[in-house]
């Protein structure tokens, strides 16, 4: 007993970590474009580059966990990700490059150690138990987000944005050094030369090329030649990953677990909501700083509410998902979700703080509902010889849904800006914010309908598992 709370403490820590670093930034967007004098559109990249590399490589570390052990990857992914932070807080003089560069580096330290927590965690608690243990982990998530605007807020109105990556280099040290003691002894199953080489570098470049055409679709223009090429590319080398993980004796990813209807509907259902769950989170930063002339501590406190009430929710759910029913609970989540979208689609110009607090509530109360029962359904669904690429799924899933979220979210509101003045904008414009609105309001509505999709799958689930 406790041996898993310092296991379940260690992970927490660095998962705080990962998630202070991820809101912090989200809430010093308008004031990093500012600053370094780039557009909406480009610095979107200092969150956007950071989840396509970690989307790209965390199937190959998963698979690594499997074969020489989760704690030894762990602890290199921490160490790689604290120096990453150091790098992205230094103003050399190169501007927006450099800072990508460094959030390269930090991606591949986090991606080392998302692709292993779940499967730790999996593999130190019981089935009856791992639905509460999830949610411990996802309750560190709401910390992190907690402070991230607040903390973000209180050191862009007193220091430069640099800090908000120095914050993370303190925090890492402690979780490593306490870490390094209580993570669980390895179980090696393999090494590294069994790491399927070819399929890594294939997904790697599937969603290299798939993630840089979505991004750059709206500039270039989505019928450009290297938009299709990419596109194209992309669709043959995933089939080509496909055709080459099932010739493989030791694939780097069993195509066997798909075949779990559970596993495969949970994964679905989690995608989609996490890619729902950034349209708030990329949008509202831009709406209360820029639209509504809040200062960057006031909307990084309005900001806390999701998080916040995934915070309260969390265990709350996980224990009761334990108990009762995992299904149910997360059915209920999503349609708290749903909900929201609606109270998003809602706000106005002259929309009181108190309503867009109460729907932020919504929304995160929702998610810490849904959360941690389907990743305890997820998990449960593998033998435990597949724990840590299952968990590298998972959180490939998870980190996909970010990327795909803030490319979506801002692809339709600047097209949709774009459709209004009758001419291509990739920022927001002081002069016009009316169209700012109108274009936040479209992007909700997709919203809507992408977690409107999630809640019928919960229902054909729920429904199925009854038959």
């Amino acid at each position: 007993m406790k041996n898993r709370t310092k296991v379940l403490l260690t992970i927490g820590l660095f998962t705080l970590m990962s998630t202070l670093d991820g809101s912090i930034v989200n809430i010093a967007l308008p004031t990093m474009a500012r600053e370094l004098n780039v557009s909406t559109a480009q610095i979107t990249w200092v969150v956007t580059i950071y989840l396509i590399v970690i989307s790209a490589v965390i199937l190959i570390f998963g698979r690594l966990a499997d074969l020489i052990g989760k704690t030894t990857v762990t602890r290199w992914g921490w160490t790689i990700f604290i120096v990453g932070s150091l790098l992205a807080g230094l103003n050399l003089g190169l501007g927006l490059p450099f800072l990508l560069f460094a959030r390269v580096i930090q991606a591949i330290g986090a991606s080392m150690f998302m692709a292993t927590s779940f499967g730790i965690v999996a593999q130190v608690f019981p089935v009856e138990r791992r639905a509460r243990a999830l949610s411990i982990t996802s309750m560190f998530v709401s910390v992190g987000s907690i402070a991230g605007p607040a903390l973000g807020g209180l050191i862009l109105q007193v220091a430069s944005w640099n800090y908000i990556f120095w914050i993370n280099v303190p925090i890492g040290i402690v979780a490593w050094i306490f870490g390094s003691r209580a993570l669980p002894e390895d179980e090696e199953q393999g090494s590294v030369s069994e790491v399927d080489v070819s399929g890594g570098l294939q997904m790697t470049a599937v969603i290299v090329l798939l993630f840089m055409a979505l991004n750059f679709g709206q500039a270039l223009g989505w019928t450009n030649p290297l938009i299709l090429l990419s596109v194209a590319l992309g669709v043959v080398l995933f089939i080509s990953f496909i055709f080459t993980e099932r010739r493989k004796d030791k694939p780097l990813l069993d195509l066997v677990i798909f075949k779990n209807r559970l596993f495969s509907l949970s994964l679905v259902m989690s995608m989609l909501n996490f890619t729902v769950a950034m349209f708030a989170s990329i949008l509202l930063p831009f709406y209360l700083q820029d639209y509504r002339d809040y200062s960057p501590g006031t909307a990084g406190f309005i900001m806390m509410a999701y998080p916040m009430a995934m915070l309260l929710v969390s265990p709350i759910a996980g224990a009761l998902a334990d108990k009762i029913d995992k299904e149910v609970i997360t059915f209920v989540g999503i349609t708290g979700v749903v909900l929201s979208q609606i109270g998003y689609l809602l706000i106005r110009v002259d929309s009181p703080q108190w309503w867009v607090i109460a729907v932020l509530l919504l929304q995160g109360a929702s998610m810490g509902a849904f959360q941690s029962p389907n990743n305890a359904l997820i998990m449960e669904t593998v033998e435990r010889k597949y724990l840590g690429i299952a968990g590298s799924v998972n959180s490939l899933i998870r980190n996909m849904a970010f990327v795909l979220g803030t490319s979506i979210a801002t692809i339709i509101l600047f097209l949709s800006m774009s459709s209004q003045l009758g001419y291509t904008v990739r920022t927001y414009l002081p002069d016009y914010p009316e169209t700012f609105l109108q274009g936040m309001q479209m992007a909700f509505l997709v919203s809507l309908i992408l977690t409107s999709i999630s809640w019928l799958l919960a229902g054909v689930r729920l429904l199925g598992r009854k038959k």
